[in-house]
């Protein structure tokens, strides 16, 4: 399942993939199978990625 919910947090702060992938330590291919749903990040890698794009894992991760 797609993961707009992370694209759009990352747009509204007008990060790119890869400026959020080296915020994080992945690659910005990582970043982008995220967000179409083709891969399913680790604990660690969500809670990374909320805290750089200032959310809750409620808020990017769980419906």
């Amino acid at each position: 399942m797609k993961n707009l919910r992370m694209k759009s947090a990352r747009a509204a702060l007008d990060m790119s993939q890869q400026q959020l992938a080296d915020a994080v330590g992945v690659t910005r291919q990582t970043i982008n199978a995220i967000e179409k749903g083709d891969y399913n990040p680790t604990i660690r890698l969500c809670l990374a990625i909320c805290r750089a794009l200032g959310k809750t894992l409620d808020e990017l991760f769980w419906e």
